[in-house]
């Protein structure tokens, strides 16, 4: 077979990444926020993890034990499969203080000695531009580590100002939905990002895709990977149940309901994605 040297978008350099020519496989990148769904995404076949806490509020930094935990998990079921780790110290805006931003330079570091593959973070300032500094900040303790611009992006003024920004500050990949709800309903602006990278950066779409239309976005807009979620809800195992009070705002999932990826719909995902 023959060989052929495809340009992997890296964080301050570009890395070479061996593919073979026949075949190439859309993978897929799955967020995940606890062990169980990291064991069934690395079966179901997702060749990146994006491991956080509280998906229900968008994904926010997990824990170090969640960290540690996850990344022998995968030590154990895939070696090769990319744990990358959100850092987002809060859910709401992605305007950051200084004393946030400190939390995260701290969590990068925490996370980093526990050996992640790569990171996840966006940061804007109050008029919804890509805060350069605030990210360089940020960037320097990921180094020399990928690092994916979350859906941060999907929040900005002009999205093609901050991409060229983006691909400045070093990024790997953006993640997004195309400034929409979904993904299919953003799919002109992801073809019109993609055209415009013009290979200098990866665009990863990601949010509202279904085993239904993740064969219509790959084929218009021609990517090698899709961030999903996969998850399917579980009961509770718990067989007292008090249903009188809960935890949290109003605003919220039941204690006795559990969203976990499901294996089968990961391989369903890949399938339909290389249909």
């Amino acid at each position: 077979k023959q060989w052929y040297q495809r340009r992997v978008r890296g964080t301050s350099c570009l890395f070479v990444l061996l593919c073979f020519v026949s075949d190439q496989m859309v993978s897929l990148e799955v967020c995940i926020d606890s062990v169980e769904s990291a064991i069934a995404a690395v079966k179901g076949g997702a060749k990146r993890l994006e491991l956080c806490s509280s998906l229900f509020e968008g994904g926010l930094t997990p824990s170090h034990g969640m960290i540690s935990h996850v990344k022998k998990i995968v030590q154990i079921e895939n070696e090769k499969v990319d744990l990358f780790v959100m850092i987002r110290p809060r859910p709401g805006d992605f305007c950051y203080s200084n004393d946030e931003i400190e939390v995260m330079r701290e969590d990068i570091r925490n996370a980093k000695n526990l050996g992640v593959s790569g990171f996840v973070f966006g940061i804007l300032d109050t008029n919804g531009n890509v805060d350069k500094e605030k990210c360089k900040i940020l960037l320097s303790e990921c180094h020399p580590l990928p690092v994916t611009f979350h859906r941060a992006f999907d929040m900005c003024v002009d999205p093609f100002n901050s991409l060229e920004d983006i691909i400045n500050l070093g990024f790997t990949r953006i993640l997004t939905s195309g400034q929409e709800r979904t993904v299919i309903e953003g799919l002109e602006l992801i073809v019109d990002l993609i055209k415009r990278a013009n290979g200098r950066i990866g665009i990863l779409p990601g949010g509202g895709v279904t085993e239904r239309n993740i064969g219509k976005i790959v084929k218009e807009t021609g990517v090698s990977e899709v961030h999903v979620s996969g998850r399917v809800q579980t009961e509770s195992p718990m067989i007292f149940k008090n249903t009188r009070c809960f935890m949290g705002g109003e605003l919220r999932v039941s204690e006795y309901v559990k969203a976990v990826v499901s294996e089968s719909k990961v391989q369903n995902f890949i399938s339909q994605a290389n249909n």
